[in-house]
């Protein structure tokens, strides 16, 4: 059932998709500041790359934890309570982190409004759900689409413009106002939404065991995974996983196991299990789960690839963000296409043209990207995988939302991008520990001249083998990217219309 609101739908997503830009800005803007952010914090490094890490490790756990929990307290509460809610937790961490001394305290800002951030993509997608008609959806879920991916977009690129003329602490300085202008618009805008008027009780026993699996998990997955890369430092990784990742994984395994035991059970469950039983329902989020898995790949082997060609680490960071941005724009583009094609022609035809798009795109990278390919080539093919996650966006969205009842579409849409961002860790943590076994193995048969070690020839030759031996067990996974397309390809063609759906509930 759609609410009907006095106020246009256009401008109630106007206001929604604008607290997703700021937060999606958020989300990203630290990779271009983490530097500065180090060396203000007098965090010493290399030997403190590790406590640097936190920096993003912090907010992408939190971002991830907060989501089902948020879904949930909108589908009981309202969404412009919890929206107006969670965009002042971003304020309240804005303020905070400028001002904050140290590491340990900067690190609960982050956390702060990272728990704001989180909540507002799947509060978002949800008031779609409430004020637009199904067949109207997908037009919306695409704009917010191209509108998040826009966020993702301009954060490196304004990070770097304020560390060069500012500091970084204007980024946060800068996020009072637009606050404070995105929780008045809320107010006034979001004021005919419906709030629910049956009031039940939150599972708090499944908020905790299924937060402590999330939190396990996720530590686990970035402890074992090069996330330098994703803050700047991009480097092969050379270490084993931590040693704390096993015990971790099985806290997780073991409160996940609890969880379904603890909703199974419930009177009135955080997340009602038998959304899965809703064909759509479960296609979506098993292929948004191998979305998140390729692209985190394509996100980190990029930079990866460029400072491996580049002597200029300021050159390589400028070359790698020109590089992503062929991705990324291509992205923002196409979801907003991918929107008007499923209005048009539904969800299957327009996630199996998307993901064959990535396919394509992956299987070119991995078959020609070598160390004496040019960026255009790079650029070209990368905008290919760009189309094709961008078309995915909209109709994977929309196919969740459609799938939910009235009391369900915050946890559903909190649910698929849970799943997304719990696929761009799992694969974070598959690409350091496939990347290290390849590189170890193949090191060993770089033909080398026989000559003396200290010889120039034999030293270039060392630098030249190494190279090219990391570039081809980069590449290597790019293949294994598109062999995951193709599978999410297959999954893809079990997605139905919105009827055929409703029809196909598995009992």
């Amino acid at each position: 059932m759609t609410h009907r609101s006095r106020v246009s739908p256009r401008l109630i997503l106007a206001v929604v998709a604008y607290g997703v830009f700021v937060a999606a800005d958020d989300l990203t803007v630290v990779s271009t500041m983490l530097r500065q952010i180090v060396f203000d914090l007098e965090i010493p490094l290399p030997e403190g790359l590790s406590d640097a890490a936190w920096i993003v490790n912090s907010y992408l756990i939190a971002y991830v934890v907060v989501m089902p929990f948020i879904g949930k307290l909108s589908d009981m509460f309202g969404r412009r309570a919890v929206y107006m809610a969670a965009f002042t937790l971003f304020l309240l961490g804005s303020i905070w982190i400028p001002l904050a001394p140290n590491l340990p305290l900067f690190l609960v800002g982050r956390v702060i409004t990272a728990l704001g951030g989180g909540a507002m993509v799947p509060v978002a997608m949800a008031v779609i759900g409430d004020v637009y008609e199904p067949k109207k959806r997908a037009g919306a879920m695409g704009i917010l689409g191209t509108i998040d991916t826009a966020g993702w977009i301009w954060g490196p690129l304004y990070g770097a413009l304020l560390v060069r003329y500012l500091s970084w602490e204007w980024q946060f300085y800068l996020n009072i106002p637009l606050s404070v202008v995105g929780i008045a618009a809320a107010y006034f805008v979001l004021r005919d939404l419906p709030t629910p008027s049956k009031k039940v009780s939150l599972d708090w026993t499944g908020v905790t065991v299924l937060s402590l699996g999330l939190i396990a998990l996720n530590v686990a997955l970035l402890g074992s995974g090069d996330v330098s890369a994703a803050g700047g430092f991009a480097t092969l990784p050379t270490e084993q996983p931590t040693d704390y990742s096993l015990p971790l994984y099985l806290v997780a395994l073991v409160a996940f196991i609890a969880f379904i035991f603890i909703e199974r059970r419930a009177e009135h469950p955080l997340i009602d299990l038998r959304l899965f039983r809703r064909l759509n329902f479960r296609t979506a989020v098993v292929i948004n789960f191998l979305i998140g898995f390729i692209l985190i790949i394509a996100m980190v082997n990029v930079p990866l690839i460029v400072n491996l060609l580049e002597f200029n680490l300021e050159q390589a960071a400028l070359d790698s963000g020109k590089l992503l941005s062929a991705l990324t724009i291509a992205m923002a583009i196409m979801a907003y296409v991918g929107g008007q094609l499923t209005e048009r022609y539904s969800y299957r035809p327009t996630v199996a043209l998307g993901l064959l798009a990535c396919v394509t795109g992956f299987a070119l990278m991995g078959f020609t990207w070598q160390v004496d390919t040019s960026y255009w080539q790079m650029a070209w093919q990368l905008a290919i995988l760009g189309c094709g996650f961008g078309l995915v966006i909209s109709p994977i969205g929309t196919a969740v939302v459609n799938s939910a009842g009235d009391d369900e579409r915050g946890v559903a849409s909190s649910l698929v991008i849970v799943l997304r961002l719990m696929g761009m860790s799992v694969g974070l943590s598959g690409l350091t520990a496939w990347g290290l076994d390849r590189f170890n193995h193949l090191r060993t048969q770089i033909q080398l001249p026989d000559l003396p070690f200290t010889d120039p020839v034999y030293q270039q030759a060392i630098v030249d083998g190494l190279t090219q031996t990391t570039v081809y067990v980069l590449t290597e996974t790019f293949l294994i990217s598109a062999a995951v397309a193709v599978v999410a390809v297959i999954i893809g063609l079990r997605l139905r219309p919105d009827e055929e759906s409703h029809q196909s509930v598995s009992h």
